[in-house]
């Protein structure tokens, strides 16, 4: 359907005497300045401190899209999350554009600093190969009140810091994985189908990977179905299955932790899995914290993982988490 969207980009200098506000617009029909919200991408300045904030109408808005490394401090506002969409039908088997990623994602944020409210990001590729919504190569990266939707490795978060608050993320396989820290604060994280909820990569010297706090798990049992007349796919189709585990290891020294979190009865009793690799389990850290739930069974849980005392989960912190050198704390954003 073609709608249009408008884009306000606000330019803060260093001295607030001196802010100045811009105005584009973007509009399928061609109608405003430009019909792409990656063409306003393009459009801004590079290599600025300034902060770049695009307001993004109601609507349905498909294509790749990429916020490049020199483009640091962009922020993508939109209405509401249920009607502002940013969407992309391919995986990695299909064909990849010259300069995107591998991965073939449908939005990358590869500048620091970058913001997101009220969005969808979503893949329709369905449930047959890797099949990425958003990848973050950014630093200082926050994502609140968004849906981030899909099948296998929805959400790659491959470096840097990032913090999502209150959002939706859902899929089957190794849907949020990655190098990269992260805290997960509220929000629910909804398996389709079973499978894997993590896949961190986290590196041996970083303290922590993955963080989930005060978070809800669910789950549903219904597999993906090909659209009639589908032909992208020879795989068999996929049966109902409701269990899903926590995690498992990308990486051998992987770092998952669930605080508080409630987990209904789709996650396994044992909690993880060690892909297949049982070395992995000598270097695997993964914890849990008081999770609550039919999915909460911390005597069945597999041995090698760990319930952390009083003592260490006071030690999973946003600020500690998050802090780095630079003490960013997102949540005063």
């Amino acid at each position: 359907m073609k709608s249009s969207i408008t884009i306000v980009i606000v330019l803060l200098s260093a001295f607030p005497a001196q802010a100045a506000t811009k105005t584009f617009s973007v509009a399928s029909d061609g109608s405003g300045d430009f019909k792409t919200p990656q063409e306003a991408v393009a459009a801004a300045p590079e290599n600025t401190a300034d902060r770049t904030v695009i307001r993004i109408k109601p609507g349905t808005y498909e294509g790749q899209m990429i916020v490049p490394k020199d483009k640091p401090n962009f922020g993508f506002v939109g209405e509401d999350a249920a009607t502002t969409l940013l969407t992309w039908p391919h995986n990695v088997k299909d064909p990849i554009a010259p300069g995107a990623d591998g991965f073939n994602p449908g939005v990358q944020i590869l500048g620091d600093g970058f913001t997101a409210e009220n969005l969808t990001f979503q893949n329709t590729s369905g449930d047959h190969g890797q099949a990425l919504a958003l990848r973050v190569d950014a630093d200082r990266a926050v994502f609140k009140n968004c849906r981030i939707v899909g099948w296998q490795d929805t959400l790659m978060v491959n470096s840097g810091r990032q913090y999502f608050q209150n959002c939706y993320i859902a899929g089957r396989v190794d849907f949020i994985y990655g190098s990269a820290t992260a805290v997960f604060d509220r929000c629910e994280i909804h398996s389709r189908n079973g499978g894997h909820v993590t896949a961190a990569s986290t590196p041996q010297d970083h303290l922590y990977g993955f963080v989930f706090i005060n978070c809800q798990l669910t789950g549903d049992n219904i597999p993906w179905t090909p659209p009639e007349g589908d032909t992208t796919t020879s795989e068999p189709p996929k049966k109902p299955n409701k269990f899903a585990d926590l995690g498992r290891p990308w990486r051998p020294y992987a770092s998952v932790a669930y605080i508080h979190c409630q987990m209904d009865d789709h996650i396994k009793p044992e909690g993880w899995n060690n892909w297949g690799r049982a070395e992995n389990e000598k270097t695997a850290r993964y914890a849990e914290y008081q999770s609550t739930g039919p999915g909460a069974n911390p005597e069945k849980r597999a041995a090698w993982t760990k319930q952390l005392t009083d003592a260490e989960a006071a030690e999973y912190t946003i600020e500690k988490i998050l802090g780095g050198s630079d003490h960013w704390n997102p949540v005063m954003q």
